[in-house]
């Protein structure tokens, strides 16, 4: 089978967003670490950020001359494929007390115990960082517990509430607007801009694409 290669597709006038997968899945997960390292490991000159999708990886460069777009798609694609080891787990203590965990309950046909056994009994994955800074959309959910998001938005969601919006759970890093199902808490700051460092300004964010994730139930 032939392997996709990037097409990098203008995204303003000093970015572009190289597209790598038609739809989300493992092979375009792989992918899209491949070329995070790549750029991690060996930036070309001048760029400013990339940022990761499930398909795709914007990436943008300082005003000024073009870089050699055709040598860094030479360079990204000879890096797909390559074997990434998976990232550390993070044992994160919640307690699942939410306002949302009975109706996820409700939803799934389950006891709100059950919900917290199978919610904590899984090690997920960090698949992105998105919608708000720090904030971990986290793969692996088991397919009881996906639940829609609640049809009006909460306009203020606290920093540590643990939430599941369809089949995905995750971790609001900051305060601010959503409308995912909230069923717990934590105490642990996944954003903290005092955490950057001019050598690993990426610090900021407590977990990282590819990172794995334990939630440790707290007694309530």
């Amino acid at each position: 089978m032939t392997r996709r290669r990037i097409a990098a597709l203008p995204y303003g006038p000093d970015a572009w967003l190289l597209r790598f997968a038609e739809r989300p899945g493992e092979a375009a997960f792989q992918s899209m670490r491949a070329i995070t390292r790549a750029l991690e490991t060996d930036p070309p000159p001048g760029l400013v950020e990339y940022v990761p999708g499930y398909t795709s990886v914007l990436i943008e460069f300082a005003p000024g001359p073009a870089p050699d777009l055709g040598k860094l798609l030479t360079r990204l694609n000879r890096r797909l494929g390559e074997a990434i080891e998976p990232g550390p787990i993070h044992d994160i203590p919640v307690r699942y007390d939410g306002p949302d965990l009975v109706r996820v309950a409700e939803h799934a046909g389950l006891s709100v115990a059950e919900v917290i056994e199978r919610h904590a009994g899984t090690v997920y994955r960090v698949a992105l960082l998105g919608f708000a800074p720090g904030f971990p959309y986290l793969d692996g959910l088991d397919p009881a517990l996906a639940t829609p998001r609640l049809a009006t938005p909460r306009s203020r969601v606290e920093a540590g509430s643990v939430a599941i919006g369809g089949d995905h759970t995750g971790i609001y890093s900051v305060p601010g607007p959503g409308g995912w199902n909230l069923i717990g808490r934590t105490s642990l700051r996944l954003f903290d801009p005092g955490r950057a460092t001019p050598a690993d300004p990426a610090a900021m964010c407590w977990l990282r694409p590819g990172d794995r994730v334990r939630c440790v139930p707290e007694a309530a």
